[in-house]
């Protein structure tokens, strides 16, 4: 086990209805004027908007709706809610969503505290360790930076289209999080789904390392996965299950807060690698992530046999072959396409309707590699060319 340090210091409500003490928690930590930001129009008409009004109102607090949020959030977004957070003396961002709405708020709080161009934090060329203070409410189980420290925005060019970015620090955890599983209820079963494998990738890519002498930490993502592999086909056939919902949830921020990465070092090559396709073709995150994992694990399985066949048979309950752990270890990546079938997500870029030209391929792999400075992965390091054949295996 490496040396690690580990800090969560977001406040979790979580539970039924919690979403009504909004108001409560941003005044007790001496608030005035809050930035709600959220995309769509269901918060309207589930009445969810309506509820953290009244409660900001019953607070004495003022407050600003700023909408707009879309999947794959935009820096041009983000960069007018801090014009407006400006403009208006506010002093708290409240966030309502998913991921997209949580990392733009991060956006925007980044850029109401820092003095420099927001492009240039997620583009490698400044750093910092000041944010405004802001918090949210979650409404979908899925990417965890309701209580993570990273935050990943599109930023649109000119001469290199889209490129999709990340900063993170621990800075960027939300003050509080407020979780009602009752909020998810009403999310299409896709996007559901999309969340759970989003739930496992997250869990996964700090799985899947050569640290050794992790057992502590092994034992709990696995628990992870065991339960959200299951949960998910259980909200297929009851989706208002409050009680499936609710594991969900936390099993989201549990999968992203940090805790399963402890004593270990990472890969999120399949991130950067399923980033590339939201980018490029707007697909959804985490069926990008699930369309190239396969391909991702064949490509670097026999790093490490041993870790792939642990996956197989404490995950998906492969009946091990310890004269062959390869055979096992191919049964396990096996058995995670059959899963991701089960819940309608899919496996290959085909599956993902997505049938890019060999020309979009080295693009998106040369932008994929950029990102880690032309390596990523923690697993197997991985260069252009390596990922030039993971997506051709993805096709």
């Amino acid at each position: 086990m490496l040396n690690f340090e580990f800090s969560t210091p977001t406040k979790i409500i979580f539970g039924k209805g919690t979403h009504g003490e909004v108001g409560k928690e941003i005044k007790e930590r001496g608030f005035h004027k809050v930035l709600i930001h959220y995309g769509g129009t269901f918060l309207e008409e589930n009445g969810v908007l309506d509820t953290v009004h009244e409660s900001l109102r019953d607070a004495g607090l003022e407050y600003i709706d700023f909408d707009g949020v879309i999947p794959n959030p935009k820096l041009k977004r983000a960069q007018e809610g801090v014009k407006i957070c400006q403009r208006e003396n506010v002093d708290f961002i409240l966030a309502i969503g998913g991921g997209s709405a949580i990392d733009s708020a991060k956006a925007i709080a980044y850029g109401v505290a820092n003095d420099f161009p927001l492009e240039d934090l997620f583009l490698g060329k400044v750093t910092t360790t000041q944010i405004a203070p802001m918090g949210c409410i979650s409404t979908i189980a899925a990417t965890g930076s309701e209580t993570s420290n990273s935050t990943v925005i599109d930023i649109e060019t000119q001469d290199q289209g889209i490129l999709k970015r990340s900063y993170n620090h621990d800075c960027a955890r939300p003050l509080f999080a407020i979780m009602n599983p009752e909020l998810t209820y009403t999310l299409p079963m896709y996007q559901t789904c999309s969340g759970a494998a989003d739930i496992m990738m997250h869990t996964m890519e700090r799985y899947f390392t050569n640290v050794t002498d992790v057992q502590l930490i092994d034992r709990i993502s696995e628990g992870l996965l065991v339960t959200v592999k299951e949960e998910a086909l259980k909200i297929i056939h009851d989706p208002q299950n409050y009680e499936v919902r609710a594991n969900l949830m936390w099993a989201g921020s549990l999968s992203h807060n940090g805790l399963t990465g402890t004593g270990r070092i990472g890969d999120f090559a399949t991130h950067k690698i399923g980033h590339e396709l939201s980018a490029m073709f707007d697909a959804t995150h985490g069926a990008s992530l699930t369309a190239v994992w396969s391909s991702w694990a064949k490509y670097v399985y026999k790093t490490n046999i041993e870790r792939f066949a642990q996956f197989a048979v404490n995950v998906f309950a492969i009946e091990p072959n310890y004269y062959n752990l390869e055979e096992t270890a191919l049964k396990g990546i096996e058995a995670w396409d059959q899963w991701c079938h089960q819940i309608g997500m899919p496996t290959t870029l085909k599956e993902l309707n997505i049938i890019p030209t060999h020309e979009q391929i080295e693009e998106m792999a040369e932008k994929a590699a950029d990102t880690g400075h032309g390596v990523i992965g923690g697993f197997m390091q991985l260069k252009k060319d390596d990922i030039i054949q993971i997506y051709q295996m993805a096709l």
